[in-house]
């Protein structure tokens, strides 16, 4: 939104389609960190405000907690695909999707309307000064910002040879490191150096360090939650859905688009992981067809409250 990135700002229909069709939901339990922190402060499920929404997937979930529910992004690509996909809230009234490059200022909501404001996947690609002002104005007192992100897929068992499945991912991982923008890095570091509204310079007031709240998935603190709760995986991903996902990243767009006379052939970088997964599938006795998949993420959920 900040014109720092332009792959998910140009995304036609289809491309919006196709990230609706791959990419999955958040699990239950990230939502429920999020309404635990908000009510817990006195919070109220008025109207919720998803910036960054992509095609609506997790305003689509979320929303059914709120009376009220805004998706802004800006792609019209993705906000066509949300308004085609639709959504309700809890009152069955339907989601508003909007396009909007301007984290909400252009929108006609009034100063202190909005209870909660979510970020799914996208907080590392604003330019924050600009989010956490408008943050700050829309927010009632009390109000709470949700920003989240997941990076470092990993194999689990039953896979078979989990490690090296794993390893073939990051295989990927340096094969388009060369294709990966400061967006993409601060993801990959789980928003450790993320700008907040204390760093910044002058901070900005309404929110404090001592009100914020980090939940991670799948690190090595002692408070980490599984990382196969961090989405909603109900179900291990075939081979064909593992590529389709990770073809929906940014930076294998990118690497695509730079070498189009190697995309989807042998030598593309999404297929040579896949090849290397199904030859560590065979070598644990997986039969041809029957590759799965089951893992999680390293992810984090950074919770800040407005001042009451």
């Amino acid at each position: 939104m900040s014109g720092k990135e332009a792959t998910f700002r140009t995304f036609t229909k289809d491309q919006g389609q196709d990230y609706a069709r791959y990419r999955r939901d958040y699990h239950s339990r990230l939502y429920q960190q999020i309404i635990d922190y908000h009510t817990s402060k006195s919070g109220q499920l008025g109207t919720l405000l998803d910036i960054g929404c992509g095609p609506g997937i997790a305003v689509r979930t979320f929303a059914k907690q709120f009376t009220h529910a805004i998706g802004i992004d800006a792609s019209e690509g993705m906000i066509t695909t949300a308004k085609s996909l639709g959504g309700e809230t809890s009152t069955s009234e339907p989601i508003r999707f909007e396009v909007s490059a301007d984290y909400g200022a252009s929108l006609d909501l009034p100063d202190g309307s909005v209870d909660v404001i979510t970020v799914a996947t996208a907080a590392h690609w604003f330019d924050m000064r600009l989010f956490w002002t408008q943050a700050a104005r829309l927010l009632k007192p009390g109000g709470t910002v949700a920003l989240w992100t997941g990076a470092n897929i990993v194999a689990l068992p039953p896979t078979p040879n989990p490690t090296e499945i794993t390893a073939a991912i990051n295989r990927l991982m340096d094969r388009i490191d060369d294709f990966k923008e400061e967006g993409n890095r601060i993801s990959q570091e789980l928003y450790i150096n993320l700008a907040m509204p204390w760093t910044l310079d002058p901070p900005v007031v309404e929110f404090e360090k001592s009100e914020a709240k980090r939940v991670e998935w799948g690190t090595d603190t002692p408070e980490s939650l599984p990382c196969d709760e961090f989405f909603a995986m109900n179900k291990p991903a075939n081979l064909d859905m593992v590529e389709a996902i990770v073809a929906t990243a940014s930076p294998v767009i990118r690497w695509r688009e730079a070498n189009p006379e190697l995309a989807g052939t042998d030598q593309d970088v999404v297929k040579r992981m896949r090849r290397e997964m199904e030859e560590t599938m065979r070598a644990g006795g997986v039969n041809e067809g029957e590759e799965l998949l089951y893992g999680g993420v390293d992810a984090v959920l950074l919770l800040n409250g407005k001042k009451a």
